[in-house]
């Protein structure tokens, strides 16, 4: 895989800088695919090893990049060195990089891009994701698809907790429509009697405020600043939402001793969350920086045709809806043992990409016919491009042969392909640094359309036996990375449509 490639590239570069090889691994990235020109697998920025000297003293990052280049010689490994624009570029032998690519993408499986060393420096974390919020006694509105579907970027890491099985009518629909597991559930109520614990520890410390009125704040600036004072429980003794929260913090953390708790909720909250975490500093719980709140914007102009939508439920069946009806006009869709699922399944596919498309902070303007297009940066384009894939398997995948001749995928399109799986672990560390899901989204609908440029060109069908089986290797490898990226975001991949 990419790591290989790059701790190869890096223990020729440590040789030359004097450097450990782990220190120049994330320096070394896998080079975006042209269409205009064929570029190098991978570069190291040279500005990046000049980081830590100011802007008198650092020299010229294009003469350096020429002078390590001229220090570095071409291996078994590297065929080509070169330089760009403050760069050292690699070429991998070409042979070498279609039967490691192909090899490790099926070898790896749904792991494939996880086996990185980009992670295995990384130490496991133990992290707790809140989102959807619901209030299990109503209907699901419109105000929970975001939170809960930004949500299920988390079902990439491990959760930890026990299961109660709860029977309600709202969180049912939203498991069997969108296919979301709790690991917990624990409602307000749980922490009544945890909030009155919370005021108690926050009036020992002289931190409780009572004002005329008969409530409980805390004045977080010291001063009296209006903008900073936090309400804790109304005149009448009741808890509220930063009550409850503190309460549920201060209980995960006894519970589960997480690295890192997520709120995954809308922009609107910003306020609220900065208020909480700052009470739990004043409270002596250092844990509080671990805690992130990851905001996301408004989705406007969301209708159905029966008119402005109020309830889940009503975006969910005008999915499965419109999605029947397009699938019933495409001449491509072939006959499905269930349609209604393979709606629902595609439908949701459109919705999620539409919304992880862009920063989750960004409001967006919701489309109707946007979403459903069939070609073009839509989740339907994602799934057609999977079940294509899956259909030549099925035709000939019986015909796969224990070895390939890598001779046979020295074609640009064949080679863009392989370019650009060597990136999937780049894109999903970046993704897990900054919790954004756009990085895989862009990667996936990359390579659908490429995928689909090389399916018109690259036959199967009638060609060489060698020939053919090297091309439904790289199929075959276009579809398991699909799989698994679309996976990651939620998103059930279908085998026909």
């Amino acid at each position: 895989m990419a790591c290989g490639f790059r701790r190869s590239i890096a223990c020729q570069l440590s040789r030359v800088l004097d450097l450990p090889p782990e220190n120049l691994i994330k320096s070394i990235s896998a080079v975006p695919i042209s269409r205009k020109e064929e570029v190098a697998d991978f570069q190291l920025s040279v500005d990046s090893l000049l980081e830590n000297n100011n802007d008198h003293s650092r020299p010229d990052t294009q003469v350096q990049a020429r002078k390590l280049a001229e220090k570095l010689k071409c291996d078994s490994v590297v065929s080509e060195i070169s330089t760009g624009q403050g760069t050292v570029n690699f070429k991998i032998n070409r042979e070498l990089l279609t039967k490691t690519v192909l090899q490790q993408v099926i070898k790896d499986g749904s792991k494939y891009g996880l086996k990185s060393e980009l992670f295995s420096g990384l130490p496991q974390k133990k992290i707790v994701v809140e989102f959807s919020s619901p209030n299990i006694a109503k209907k699901f509105h419109v105000g929970h698809l975001r939170s809960t579907i930004i949500g299920l970027l988390g079902t990439g890491f491990q959760l930890f907790g026990y299961e109660e099985k709860l029977q309600s009518s709202p969180l049912q629909h939203l498991f069997e429509r969108l296919g979301v597991h709790f690991d917990e559930y624990s409602g307000e109520s749980f922490y009544r009697e945890k909030s009155q614990e919370v005021l108690k520890l926050l009036d020992s410390k002289g931190l409780l405020q009572k004002t005329i009125k008969g409530t409980a704040i805390v004045d977080l600036s010291g001063n009296g600043d209006p903008s900073s004072i936090c309400t804790l429980m109304r005149s009448d003794g009741t808890s509220l939402y930063a009550t409850r929260d503190l309460a549920a913090a201060i209980d995960r953390m006894d519970k589960y001793n997480f690295d890192t708790m997520i709120y995954v909720t809308d922009k609107g909250q910003k306020k609220h969350f900065q208020q909480v975490f700052q009470m739990l500093q004043i409270m002596g719980y250092d844990w509080a920086e671990r805690c992130q709140h990851v905001p996301f914007g408004v989705v406007q102009g969301m209708k159905t045709r029966k008119g402005d939508v109020t309830f889940l439920e009503d975006v969910l069946n005008e999915i499965r809806l419109r999605m029947l009806q397009n699938m019933a006009s495409l001449k491509t869709t072939k006959v499905l043992e269930n349609p209604q699922e393979t709606a629902e399944r595609v439908g949701l596919a459109a919705l999620i990409i539409q919304d992880f498309k862009g920063l989750l902070l960004s409001d967006y303007q919701f489309s109707w016919d946007r979403v459903f297009q069939s070609r073009g940066d839509t989740g339907v384009f994602l799934q057609y491009t999977h079940a294509r894939l899956h259909s030549l398997e099925e035709t000939f995948g019986c015909g796969y042969l224990n070895d390939f001749n890598t001779a046979c995928l020295q074609e640009p399109q064949s080679v863009s392909i392989l370019q650009h799986l060597l990136r999937f672990d780049e894109v999903l560390y970046r993704s897990s640094q900054d919790l954004q899901p756009r990085h895989i989204v862009s990667y996936l609908l990359t390579l659908s359309h490429l995928a689909g440029m090389a399916h018109k060109t690259l036959y199967v069908k009638d060609g060489p036996p060698e020939v053919a089986g090297a091309r439904l290797h790289l199929f075959r490898a276009v579809r398991s990375v699909l799989a698994n990226g679309m996976k990651l975001l939620g998103i059930t991949p279908v085998c026909r449509m």
